[in-house]
C-alpha cells in the first residue's frame, strides 16, 4: 500500500497540511507507517506533480507560511480506483515469534519472562486502542456507513491484540503443563 493513497483519503475528509497529515498517520495504530516528514512531504510532491492535490499558502505573522492540500477531482478518481483494487493479504511480521522460535535455549523461569513481558506490552497496546477507539479521534463524520466501518476498523485492531493475549495466555499454561509433565517423567 502506498502511503500517497492514505493521504488522499484523508485529504477527501478535508483539507491539511503536512503537519497536519503526519499527526493523523502517526496518531495511527493501523497504517505501517510512522509519519515521519521525508514520507509524507515526499508523497505531498508527488501528488501535487500527478495534479491529485492542489496547495495554497496561508501566510502568518511570525511563523513558516502553512501549505495547504486539498484533493483535486483527479485525486479523488484515483483514490476511488485505488480503493476498488484487490486487497492486499494482512501481514504478520512480528519479532517477537522470532525470539520465541528460539527460546528453547532459556530456561523455564525465563520464557515465562519473556512471554509474561510480551503480553504486558500487548496488554497496554490494547488498552491504548481501546481508549483511542472511544474518543474516535480522527474520525470523518460525513455519513454512517462511513463512521460504521471506521468504527469496525478500530474493533479489527482491538480483536487482533485480544486474540494475540489468549494466544500469550494458552502458551504460557501450556509450557507449565509440559515442564511439570518433564519433572515429572524425571522422578
Amino acid at each position: 500500500m502506498s502511503i500517497k493513497y492514505v493521504i488522499l483519503g484523508y485529504l477527501s475528509w478535508q483539507p491539511m497540511t503536512g503537519y497536519d497529515v503526519k499527526k493523523i498517520i502517526a496518531d495511527s495504530e493501523t497504517l505501517p507507517w510512522t509519519g515521519n516528514n521525508n514520507q509524507i512531504y515526499r508523497a505531498l510532491v508527488q501528488l501535487h506533480t500527478d495534479a491529485w492535490v492542489s496547495k495554497s499558502i496561508e501566510e502568518q505573522d511570525g511563523a513558516p507560511n502553512r501549505h495547504i492540500y486539498t484533493i483535486t477531482e483527479e485525486g479523488i478518481r484515483a483514490l476511488g480506483e485505488w480503493v476498488k483494487t484487490e486487497p492486499e493479504v494482512p501481514q504478520s511480521k512480528k519479532t517477537f515469534l522470532h525470539q520465541l522460535r528460539w527460546a528453547d535455549s532459556l530456561e523455564a523461569e525465563e520464557i515465562d519472562e519473556l512471554l509474561e513481558a510480551y503480553l504486558n506490552t500487548v496488554g497496554e497496546k490494547l488498552f491504548f486502542l481501546r481508549v483511542q477507539a472511544d474518543r474516535k479521534p480522527n474520525m470523518p463524520d460525513r455519513s454512517m456507513r462511513e463512521k460504521y466501518l471506521w468504527e469496525m476498523i478500530h474493533k479489527n485492531g482491538i480483536a487482533q491484540y485480544e486474540t494475540e493475549l489468549d494466544w500469550i495466555r494458552r502458551i504460557r499454561e501450556e509450557l507449565k503443563e509440559l515442564e511439570a509433565a518433564r519433572r515429572w517423567t524425571k522422578l
